[in-house]
């Protein structure tokens, strides 16, 4: 495990296998890896604007979550879909796309952050929530964002 500070505060990020399997929203002691140490040099570039896409091996899941994080991580830098547009998209429930936005265990890398409400910003994990949501967006310079 290694922790970054982010312009939201501490982040601290897990792997397994050889993936990022983790990030949470908080800090944290514990052995680093190569890959922490490049995971956490991604999140540092990101932040300050160097780093549109990350180039990591991340741990997706499986099963319907799987597609869910895969469907998000497809959403490029700066653009922004619904819940809608994802449950067409895969052919499910807008609340089961929430739901697995909701249980994304990888935040920022995979960018939940770009998915929105038909009429709301939805919810997001960070402390914080919908602001730091809208500190995201606000980075990436999000289209349509209208706040």
């Amino acid at each position: 495990m290694t922790s970054t500070l982010t312009p939201l505060g501490w982040v601290s990020l897990t792997e397994a296998g050889g993936v990022i399997t983790g990030l949470e929203w908080h800090r944290a002691a514990g052995e680093t890896s190569p890959l922490l140490t490049e995971a956490a040099a991604q999140i540092a570039a990101y932040f300050d604007g160097r780093l549109t896409q990350f180039d990591l091996p991340l741990d997706f899941g499986t099963g319907f979550q799987a597609r869910v994080r895969r469907a998000m991580a497809d959403i490029p830098y700066g653009e922004t879909k619904t819940y809608g547009d994802l449950a067409r998209d895969l052919s499910a429930p807008a609340q089961a796309i929430g739901q697995a936005c909701g249980a994304n265990p990888i935040p920022i890398l995979i960018p939940c952050h770009r998915v929105l409400g038909a009429k709301s910003l939805g919810g997001f994990s960070a402390p914080g929530g919908v602001e730091s949501k809208v500190a995201l967006l606000r980075l990436e310079k999000a289209a349509g964002l209208l706040i």
